[in-house]
């Protein structure tokens, strides 16, 4: 499970650098630029979206447990 997390996360940054790399691309061809920017953070969002699921399935089934530290401390 700590893999797929991992993975996730790697892939949701990576996704970041794609967006950023074509927003601060040069501004020949603006809707292909905008499109391909706006599909990274469309596939960025997914990623996140499918994380959380899997964590809390994962949870639910009981494969991760909560580590009981106290939140007050």
């Amino acid at each position: 499970m700590k893999y797929l997390i991992v993975l996730a996360f790697i892939g949701i940054l990576g996704s970041l650098a794609t967006a950023l790399f074509f927003m601060l691309r040069n501004k020949v061809e603006e809707k292909s630029r905008s499109r391909k920017m706006a599909s990274a953070l469309a596939l960025r969002v997914g990623i996140s979206i499918v994380l959380f699921a899997s964590i809390l399935l994962a949870w639910k089934l009981g494969y991760i447990q909560p580590t009981g530290i106290a939140a007050g401390r």
